[in-house]
């Protein structure tokens, strides 16, 4: 089954008395959890480092948040609810306050070819998602490839994903159902009795087990997944065009040739600029064949994804890690136990799936559910 398509369990429900493990504290696992509390079941947390962990996958100042994908109608209908789904967590874990969330409706640009922006805002429009052609030099300070349109997705946004972390473990930690378990590690996962054997011995057991470790998910369980590694560059605005900033869109398909991206700064993040030229597979995350991230960050600034690239200071480049499934290249929840599923996806997708996969995983506690897969990888 695909991403979007299961209704949607009651966000408080009675007290089932079922135990849930989930190892892994990155947005899956730690938005399971939320789930799984509040459908009144008892959940256990696994990691192997803290809690939130800013060595995870999921952790880093922002992920953009889209759903209109131009080329596929299909998932475009399947993700019309995310961004209500995120807001709804963002109410329930962050409240009402001013600034006090982790979801910024800032909209979300996509270069496109002329001759079919038509074509993708009629998908918007059929799965309910408005999307408009603007133009490029509305933009200035965003280069896009020479003759495209340009889409725009105004409901779209960027989440503050260390934020959402954050908010998740707060709120989780408080909730008397639920036990965070930090510098945990996991040695093995018995996918056909579902026991949980840490590094120290012990054991976990629950009615379910969701492994959601990202990369580090297939040395548990066998998930037959794909490792990238991306490199990131994190930029500091020139003062005399920060405030443009605070307030500018996602884009992606920019760049001189319509293959880098940029997240941009805001509520103390910094801009974040990246290109599939930096985007490479790996063995594993502690693969160091490739370490010098100086030759990768050099490819991306040479894409080219803002206007006078020279004024901007570059702050830090750092890596990241995301897994996919080996056949479909996109990400895969899968149940590879009577009582063990695996998801292994992470990043940008992983983000913008999470509720969807929290939602599965709450049905799987009641009723049989099929494979959850979408397609495409999306690292930001």
């Amino acid at each position: 089954m695909n991403v979007g398509t299961l209704s949607r369990p009651p966000l408080q429900g009675q007290d089932q008395g079922q135990k849930v493990v989930i190892v892994g504290a990155g947005v899956t696992g730690l938005v399971s959890a939320v789930r799984c509390a509040l459908a009144g079941h008892q959940v256990t947390v696994l990691e192997r480092g803290a809690v939130p962990d800013p060595g995870s996958t999921s952790f880093d100042q922002h992920r953009a948040l889209r759903t209109v994908n131009p080329t596929d109608p299909e998932a475009t209908r399947r993700l019309a609810e995310t961004h209500h789904r995120w807001l709804e967590l963002e109410h329930l874990l962050c409240g009402s306050a001013p600034r006090a969330g982790f979801y910024r409706r800032v909209g979300v640009l996509t270069g496109w070819p002329a001759a079919k922006a038509a074509a993708a805002v009629a998908v918007g429009a059929d799965a309910g998602l408005p999307v408009e052609v603007v133009a490029p030099d509305a933009y200035p300070h965003l280069r896009f490839p020479e003759g495209g349109a340009v889409l725009r997705e105004p409901h779209a946004g960027v989440l503050l994903a260390d934020r959402v972390l954050w908010a998740a473990a707060g709120w989780l930690r408080r909730h008397p159902a639920v036990r965070l378990r930090p510098w945990c590690p996991v040695s093995s996962v018995d996918a056909d009795s579902g026991r949980v054997t840490l590094a120290d011995d012990t054991v976990e057991e629950g009615d379910l087990v969701l492994v959601a470790c990202g990369p580090w998910s297939s040395a548990l369980v066998d998930t037959p997944t794909v490792t990238y590694r991306q490199t990131m560059v994190y930029l500091r605005a020139p003062d005399e065009v920060a405030r443009w900033w605070d307030t500018a869109p996602s884009a992606g398909r920019i760049g001189t040739r319509g293959d880098a991206w940029m997240l941009p700064s805001g509520d103390g993040t910094l801009v974040k600029v990246s290109s599939s030229t930096a985007c490479r597979q790996v063995s594993g995350v502690d693969d160091e064949d490739d370490e010098d991230e100086h030759v990768w960050s050099a490819r991306i600034l040479a894409a080219q994804p803002l206007t006078d690239m020279d004024r901007y200071t570059v702050v830090a480049v750092k890596r990241c890690h995301y897994a996919v499934d080996t056949h479909t290249a996109g990400a895969h929840l899968a149940q590879v136990g009577p009582a063990v599923w695996a998801r292994a996806a992470s990043g940008g997708d992983g983000f913008r799936t999470a509720p969807f996969v929290a939602d599965h995983i709450v049905g799987a506690l009641s009723r049989s559910q099929p494979p959850l897969t979408t397609t495409g990888r999306n690292p930001r």
